[in-house]
C-alpha cells in the first residue's frame, strides 16, 4: 500500500506561484509513475501532469504546459508541481496519485494510490 499526503496549496493571485507537495509513506514509490490530476468545481477530473520513476520523462496536460513542472525525488518519497502564472482557471482540488502502470499518459483512471486532495484558489 502507498500512501499519499499533499501540502501545499492555498489561496493566489492570478500570475501568482505556488509549489505543491506529495509526501509518500508505505511502500517504495521509486518504481511508481507518478501524477497530479485537478478536480474543479463542478466538472471531471482533468489530467495534469505526471513523471517516470525518475522523472527523467514528463507529460503535461496542454493547459499546463510552459507553466507548470512535476519533479520527484525519491530519496525523500515526495514529489512537487511548481505552478507559476496562474489563472482563475486552474483553481481546482490537486490531487498526487500513483499508478502500476509504466505510462507517464496513462488515463486518471488508471492510478491506483490517491492522496485527499490540496484546494487551490486563484483569484483574479
Amino acid at each position: 500500500q502507498v500512501q499519499l499526503v499533499e501540502s501545499g496549496g492555498g489561496l493566489v493571485q492570478a500570475g501568482g506561484s505556488l509549489r505543491l507537495s506529495c509526501a509518500a509513506s508505505g511502500r517504495t514509490i521509486s518504481r511508481y509513475v507518478m501524477g497530479w490530476i485537478r478536480r474543479a468545481p463542478g466538472k471531471e477530473r482533468e489530467f495534469v501532469a505526471a513523471a517516470s520513476w525518475n522523472a527523467g520523462m514528463t507529460n503535461y496536460a496542454d493547459s499546463v504546459k510552459g507553466r507548470f513542472t512535476i519533479s520527484r525525488d525519491n530519496t525523500k518519497k515526495t514529489m512537487y508541481l511548481q505552478m507559476n502564472s496562474l489563472k482563475p482557471e486552474d483553481t481546482s482540488v490537486y490531487y498526487c496519485a500513483a499508478t502500476h502502470s509504466s505510462s507517464i499518459r496513462v488515463g486518471d483512471t488508471y492510478y491506483n494510490y490517491w492522496g485527499q486532495g490540496t484546494q487551490v484558489t486563484v483569484s483574479s
